[in-house]
């Protein structure tokens, strides 16, 4: 993340503009790396937060809502102890741009004294902290604690004297131009640009420096002196542009495509700028990090599940290739038994060939067990075929019931791997929740209502030559419009025996053009198992022939009267 020195300086320049004076009436902990500050200034209501995680480490304003847990943890508890009426008294960054924000506040303590207290923000990966200074500059707590014997160079615990983070960087402003910037370089025997920018000065990014050498057509790793003027120039009008309206931060990607963001000499459109683009970059940026977790965390569930039913499945075949041998000890038993009179009484026979008269009275070797008589052998083959009997009519239908559930989880597995948000992934849980398949790996406290269906989220809806087509996201979704959304002359596409989402052509006319057939069978294609296939079967009919058998799993049907289309997968409106 490029959250560098130079924002986290531009920012507080917004900050001082806005809510200094400002009054703390407010003060929650979302979760354990993040402090929202409730703040009343200016007559507006403003909310501060402060994020010390080690990969989303900021500070800004938000608009976008966090929870608010019920009980407070001890941290929030100390906080509003010690500043719920303060005022904001200054706000500040370092100078030499290292991301530390200190915060000066002044109310009135239990005595009614007027007194002063800070709050300091280091934002430095890993290392982020919120500490909480009296007036002497005395730590009264803080977020995270650190004492020399974890190989910290610093106490960071209540009632140390509080001490600055190291810092062996440059600070760029020493630098006076152009001329000692690019001897500098020379100096050093600099072959790469952004990496000796970022490493020597304090406060910039890689995003920082490789979007102004990518503006200013420069090499990274040839430069000229000319080359150095213009990026002395251009990085010296940014540092002095921090505190005024021509700066604000531009979308950046680096080379694997990964969005980030940069401070650019591009003017603002409001005077919170800055604060506002952070907070909608983060906020998306978590909403998209809890989906890929949520879902992640899911899929690992489901296919563990799998696992356990494919194994389930080998062992249930392997019973059947035993019971597929039924017969053969029903043969030896008949041959023993027809064979009793001729075959000596003794115990110690280990086989016995005889005639099998079923085979042309060709000569068969029947293995023996030598600590029981002949004729226990056979009641022993006897009672061993119609176990296996027994056995292979139970397993049959074990098999049966597996395969159902095997087929089941992996259209779980596929619908969860195209979710686009938390939402899908939430109507997929909610789904299996209701599984009896599920019920010793989800935790649910409140049993779901299927008669609900406004819990039922809407499905994808395309428009086709004028034709409205609807696509479900998940199996419950594909029974509720199939079953209660589509009527009985709309069409239904689904996959020839393969994994995918229902989808219906609504009020469709008696003349229904082949060219829309094949366009909503490529939805249907499209949004399958075989989406990255060609030449994909799909078979299409009316609603009214398609049901869903009593008992049977979610997104289950059976149809008839079906015709079948041959297409590559794609969306086509």
């Amino acid at each position: 993340m490029a959250f560098d020195g130079i924002t986290t300086k531009s920012i507080s320049y917004e900050l001082q503009h806005s809510i200094l004076g400002g009054k703390i009436n407010k003060i929650f902990e979302p979760n354990k790396n993040e402090i929202i500050l409730g703040i009343y200034a200016n007559g507006k209501n403003y909310a501060l937060n402060i994020c010390i995680d080690s990969n989303l480490y900021r500070i800004h304003l938000t608009t976008n809502s966090k929870p608010n847990p019920l009980n407070a943890p001890n941290f929030c508890m100390l906080l509003r102890k010690h500043l719920i009426g303060y005022k904001i008294k200054s706000i500040s960054s370092d100078d030499n741009l290292e991301r530390i924000v200190k915060i000066e506040l002044e109310g009135y303590n239990e005595l009614s004294d007027l007194t002063t207290k800070y709050l300091i923000v280091e934002l430095m990966g890993k290392h982020s902290n919120i500490i909480l200074l009296n007036d002497k500059l005395f730590i009264i707590d803080s977020l995270r604690h650190l004492d020399t014997t974890s190989k910290s160079y610093r106490d960071i615990l209540p009632a140390h004297e509080y001490i600055r983070p190291d810092n062996n960087k440059h600070n760029f402003y020493d630098i006076n131009s152009s001329e000692v910037l690019y001897n500098l370089l020379l100096e050093n025997k600099i072959t790469n640009l952004t990496n000796f920018l970022v490493n020597y000065f304090t406060g910039f990014s890689k995003p920082f420096v490789k979007n102004i050498l990518k503006k200013l057509n420069i090499n990274n790793n040839e430069f000229s002196k000319e080359n150095i003027l213009t990026l002395y120039d251009y990085i010296s009008k940014i540092l002095n542009n921090l505190d005024s309206s021509n700066i604000s931060l531009v979308n950046y990607y680096n080379e694997k495509g990964k969005a980030d963001y940069v401070i650019d000499l591009i003017p603002k459109k409001s005077d919170l700028d800055i604060n506002f683009f952070i907070d909608d970059f983060y906020y998306n940026k978590e909403i998209n990090n809890n989906f890929v977790s949520y879902r992640n965390n899911l899929l690992k569930l489901i296919s563990h599940i799998l696992k356990k039913y494919s194994l389930r499945l080998a062992s249930i075949n392997s019973k059947l290739t035993e019971c597929a041998n039924k017969d053969k000890y029903k043969l030896y038993g008949e041959l023993i038994t027809a064979n009793l009179y001729k075959i000596p009484k003794n115990y110690n026979l280990d086989k016995i060939e005889l005639e099998n008269y079923y085979d042309n009275n060709l000569p068969i070797v029947i293995p023996l067990d030598n600590t029981i008589s002949v004729a226990n052998n056979a009641k022993k083959y006897f009672k061993k075929y119609n176990k296996l009997k027994n056995a292979l009519e139970i397993v049959t239908l074990q098999k049966k019931e597996t395969e159902e559930e095997l087929q089941y989880i992996e259209s779980i597995i596929y619908e969860l791997e195209y979710t686009k948000d938390i939402q899908e992934v939430n109507d997929i849980y909610n789904e299996i929740s209701e599984n009896p398949i599920f019920k010793d790996y989800i935790q649910t406290n409140n049993k779901p209502d299927n008669k609900k269906e406004s819990n039922v989220s809407a499905p994808r809806e395309y428009h086709i030559d004028g034709y409205t087509v609807l696509v479900g996201k998940n199996n419950k979704q594909n029974d509720y419009l199939t079953t209660k959304i589509a009527s009985k002359d709309d069409i239904w596409f689904h996959t020839k025996d393969i994994h995918g989402s229902h989808v219906i052509l609504k009020n469709p006319s008696s003349s229904i053009s082949k060219d829309v057939l094949i366009k909503c069978a490529k939805l249907a294609a499209y949004y399958s198992k075989a989406r990255l296939s060609t030449n994909v079967p799909v078979d299409y009919c009316y609603v009214k022939y398609v049901k869903k058998p009593n008992g049977s799993k979610p997104g289950m049907v059976i149809y008839s009267n079906n015709k079948t289309l041959y297409v590559n997968p794609s969306i086509e409106e």
